[in-house]
């Protein structure tokens, strides 16, 4: 049974080959091949029946050009079908070049013999008759092998080039795919180092805290529990909205000042239209590290932190501004913000950029700037 089962066609197999050959059959014989096809017979017989203007009347001169031009339609037409019919077998079926060259040779010889014996026949020519008609026969013959023949070569040449186009589109494609995964690729390795990062620094934190009020370290302790349950599904995200973004930093702002206590002191002011704004995980909360880590903590009276958010044309501007120590000790070269320029510059190109500038009268301004694109796909 499994013999006879291997045995019969694949019967979709065919289906699809018949349904491409019908397609790239009619691909070829369409109105634009059969109008430049009448065109050609047009001039061939124009050609043939100009010299005979000044020696035949003219309505026996404009019906002997319309009978010859009928003649050379035959043979037209039959050089057509054959073109198309090769053209159509070689793409459905696959035949190489040099294939399709030697089938297309041997398939214009034979419509042109089909085209002179068909133009005998309609000429009123018995078919016992044709075989003597060999020095016509031949002349048609090769005229129009060579006619068909100039025509398959460039319905070839147009086949090899169409071709030649897909595969560069298929390798583009393939190539565009390939950086695409490269990006990602590089995405994910730089947000795995930020991940680490921002984790330890804020273990650490609570460390400290269970040392100093162990009371204290417990509270803040199912706090940020309750924050990782919350920012850890985002951090393997490669998308998040504002809002989203702006609930972690207020769930991390709040962590840290029950460390601080009134050392620190934070304020967000955003724009509601803005919540939606697409914007990369974590970056925000890189910046808010940053300003805490090397601003406020090292000052024994801490200081202040504002997060805005504006619109600025096409862009959105993202402003951490502290009033700690400045660029004392921090010249914005450290993992953190140096993996917020990378992210950013994967992501966005040269539409994004991370600036940072002197706060006043003391402190340090980290702006994002990002294109506003509405985050979708994205929980707020």
């Amino acid at each position: 049974m499994a013999t006879t089962t291997a045995a019969l066609p694949d019967r979709a197999g065919l289906e699809r080959r018949g349904g491409r050959f019908l397609h790239e059959f009619f691909d070829v014989l369409n109105l634009a091949t059969v109008a430049t096809v009448f065109y050609i017979c047009l001039a061939v017989a124009f050609t043939r029946w100009l010299p005979t203007l000044y020696f035949d009347p003219f309505a026996q001169w404009a019906l002997e050009g319309i009978r010859y031009l009928r003649q050379t339609l035959i043979s037209g037409m039959c050089a057509l079908v054959a073109i198309a019919l090769v053209q159509a077998l070689a793409r459905a079926l696959d035949w190489s070049s040099r294939r399709t060259l030697a089938v297309g040779a041997l398939a214009i010889v034979a419509a042109a013999m089909v085209g002179a014996a068909g133009r005998l026949i309609v000429f009123g020519v018995p078919l016992a008759d044709i075989p003597t008609r060999w020095t016509w026969g031949t002349s048609i013959v090769g005229l129009w092998s060579l006619v068909g023949g100039l025509g398959f070569a460039l319905a070839q040449f147009a086949r090899e080039e169409a071709g030649a186009r897909r595969r560069l589109n298929d390798v583009a494609c393939a190539r565009e795919t390939l950086e695409a995964q490269m990006v990602q690729a590089r995405l994910s390795a730089l947000q795995a180092q930020i991940e680490p990062h921002f984790l330890f620094n804020t273990l650490a934190n609570v460390k400290r805290l269970y040392e100093t009020a162990p009371e204290r370290g417990r509270a803040m302790l199912v706090s940020l529990i309750d924050y990782l349950r919350a920012a850890l599904p985002s951090m393997r995200r490669t998308g998040s909205t504002l809002k989203r973004e702006l609930e972690l930093a207020r769930a991390y702002l709040t962590i840290l000042r029950m460390r601080m206590g009134d050392r620190l002191r934070f304020t967000i002011e955003v724009e509601p239209s803005l919540l939606a704004a697409e914007m990369p995980p974590l970056v925000l909360g890189t910046l808010i590290e940053n300003a805490i880590k090397h601003g406020l903590s090292p000052l024994p009276e801490g200081g202040s932190i504002v997060i805005r958010a504006a619109r600025a044309g096409d862009d959105v501007r993202i402003e951490v501004r502290d009033t700690g120590r400045g660029f004392t000790d921090v010249g914005g070269s450290g993992v953190g913000l140096a993996n917020i320029r990378s992210r950013l510059a994967a992501l966005y190109g040269a539409r994004a950029a991370l600036e940072l500038a002197a706060n006043a009268p003391r402190g340090v301004v980290a702006t994002v700037a990002l294109p506003w694109r509405a985050g979708a796909g994205v929980p707020a």
